[in-house]
C-alpha cells in the first residue's frame, strides 16, 4: 500500500515501524465551541484511516488529542462567564456525542491537554537543558535557530518566515519563528506552577507531548487537517527531534 507523505511530498510505500502494527496520532479539538463540517471531515477521514488498517489486520493504536486550555477556551469562558473548565467540559461532551452519532469510533487513546500538565512541564524543562529553549519574563521559547532541521517538514526557511505569522511580534524572541513553549499567566487566567513561575502550556507542547507519551518516541502516522502542517505540525516535529534526534512521525499524513 501506498500512501502520500506530507513530508516528502511523493507517495511512498507504507512499511510499518513494526510488523503488524500501526500507531497513528491525529490533532483532535480545541474545544471552545460546536465543532463545524469542516472539523467534522478531518475526524472522519483519520477514523476510515483508522478502520482500513483495522480491515488490512494491522493492530492499531490511535491517539487523539483534546486541547482543553486554549486562548480561544479562555476567550469563550469570558464571552460566557464561565469557568475555563466547565467551558472545556461543556464542549468535550458534545464533541464526543457528535462523534458518536457520526459513528466514529472511540480513539484508543483521548488524553486531554489538563491532564498531562507534569509532563509537559517536563519536556520544555528537557528542552531548556539540551539549549533548544529560553526563558523571558516566565515565557518559554523554542530557539528555531538551535535546531538545523527547522522546516524541514514545511519546506519553509527560516528566514522566509515573516514576524506575525499566527501570532503577534516579540520583540523579547531571538528570531520571530521561535515560538512559546510556555506563556507566563495574566491576572484571572488559568495557569499551574512551573519552574518559570505560573502559567501554562503552548498548543504545539501540548500535542508533541500527549503523542510521544502514548505511541513513543517515533511512530508511524501523524495526521491532521493541512492547514496544520504550518506552523503547528513543523514545530511539534522541531520538538521531538531537539529531544531526540529523531523524527516524531515517519509518515505525515494532511486531509483537505
Amino acid at each position: 500500500m501506498k500512501i502520500y507523505n506530507s513530508k516528502t511530498r511523493t507517495k511512498e510505500e507504507f512499511i510499518p515501524l513494526e510488523p503488524g502494527k500501526l500507531k497513528l496520532y491525529a490533532c483532535g479539538p480545541t474545544v471552545y465551541n460546536y465543532f463545524h463540517i469542516g472539523n467534522a471531515r478531518s475526524f472522519i477521514f483519520f477514523d476510515v484511516v483508522r478502520r482500513y488498517f483495522e480491515y488490512l489486520g494491522y493492530d492499531v493504536t490511535y491517539a487523539q488529542n483534546i486541547t482543553d486550555i486554549d486562548d480561544k477556551i479562555i476567550e469563550q469562558s469570558i464571552s460566557e462567564g464561565k469557568e475555563f473548565s466547565k467551558i472545556a467540559d461543556k464542549y468535550v461532551q458534545a464533541f464526543l456525542d457528535d462523534c458518536e452519532a457520526l459513528g466514529i469510533k472511540a480513539p484508543t487513546h483521548q488524553p486531554k491537554a489538563t491532564d498531562t500538565m507534569p509532563q509537559i512541564i517536563e519536556l520544555i524543562h528537557n528542552l531548556q537543558l539540551k539549549g533548544f529553549a529560553y526563558e523571558v519574563n516566565g515565557d518559554v521559547y523554542f530557539d528555531t535557530g538551535a535546531l538545523p532541521e527547522y522546516g524541514s517538514l514545511s519546506g519553509k526557511q527560516i528566514e522566509d518566515q515573516l514576524v506575525g505569522a499566527r501570532v503577534a511580534e516579540n520583540i523579547a524572541k531571538k528570531h520571530p519563528a521561535d515560538f512559546t513553549l510556555w506563556k507566563a499567566s495574566k491576572p484571572g487566567e488559568p495557569s499551574w506552577q512551573s519552574p518559570w513561575g505560573m502559567g501554562r502550556p503552548g498548543w504545539h507542547t501540548e500535542c508533541v507531548v500527549m503523542s510521544r507519551h502514548y505511541l513513543g518516541e517515533t511512530f508511524d502516522i501523524h495526521g491532521g487537517g493541512v492547514d496544520l502542517i504550518f506552523p503547528h505540525h513543523e514545530n511539534e516535529n522541531a520538538q521531538a527531534m531537539a529531544l531526540s534526534g529523531k523524527p516524531l512521525a515517519r509518515y505525515w499524513m494532511h486531509n483537505g
